[in-house]
């Protein structure tokens, strides 16, 4: 079953959707550095990724000081939630320079 699932690259694009494998959002020349899952609260406008890919682990946010968004989710604000209930969730809007393409 195919489910919603992001990536996030060295490079500092976000990959985001629906797949059987996180591998699957991979492009030619990509790195990965972690992914996960989503969901959109069109209530809010917030694009909440949470989880860790099986492969690629937690996405690691600190490697990166740009991050490369479709612009189909412009206008949402993003935020990552820890499935450990020890880290305070990371508010990517907030915490990162955002270029929408």
């Amino acid at each position: 079953m195919q489910l919603p699932k992001f990536i996030l690259t060295l490079d500092g694009h976000l990959r985001i959707g629906m797949c059987y494998l996180h591998s699957e959002l991979l492009q030619p020349g990509d790195s990965c550095i972690g992914g996960g899952f989503y969901d959109i609260d069109y209530l809010s406008d917030v694009l909440i990724l949470n989880r860790k890919s099986h492969d690629y682990g937690e996405p690691r946010w600190h490697l990166i000081d740009k991050l490369y968004v479709p612009k189909d989710y412009a206008g949402f604000r993003i935020k990552y939630v820890y499935a450990d209930g020890y880290n305070e969730d990371f508010n990517v809007s907030d915490l990162l320079d955002i270029e929408y393409y």
